[in-house]
């Protein structure tokens, strides 16, 4: 495949994008100015506390599972090194803003087993989306991805 081919395709602007902290954040500018509902049902704010700072820090991510109304799953597409993942990690409470609403929370992380089960499910129920995403974070991270860390988060 020719350069201008590899890097226009849509895995790499996707990856691009994962990596410009900018378009990475705008959407965390929405939900604080109760915006978030544009952003659809599948996508939630999480409200954690930096390990290190112990200041308020947010991230946005697509809810991988809904197995009921009081909780939530998401996925760390860069793995347990990321900040949000790690911050959850040493200090569990948190809060999720679904659309509008926001709600006090407790993350749980995941055994690789029950990842892979809710990752399952996730292709299944959305392949077309799945691709994107799956091709997006190997293009971003350089390597296959193979079981991503997911987070259980109760609703309060």
């Amino acid at each position: 495949m020719g350069w201008i081919a590899e890097n226009l395709s849509p895995s790499a602007l996707a990856a691009r994008a994962l990596r410009t902290r900018r378009l990475v954040r705008a959407p965390i500018w929405l939900f604080q100015h109760g915006l978030g509902r544009l952003m659809g049902p599948r996508m939630v704010m999480i409200e954690h506390v930096g390990r290190k700072s112990g200041e308020p820090r947010y991230v946005v991510l697509e809810v991988v599972d809904r197995p009921d109304v009081d909780t939530v799953v998401v996925c760390s597409g860069f793995g347990e090194t990321a900040q949000w993942y790690r911050n959850l990690r040493a200090h569990p409470d948190c809060r999720v803003t679904v659309g509008n609403r926001d709600r006090a929370a407790r993350a749980e992380l995941l055994d690789p087993t029950a990842s892979d089960e809710v990752l399952e499910r996730y292709r299944t129920a959305h392949p077309v989306a799945w691709e994107r995403l799956r091709g997006a974070i190997e293009k971003a991270v350089q390597h296959p991805v193979d079981g991503l860390p997911m987070v259980r988060l109760r609703l309060g």
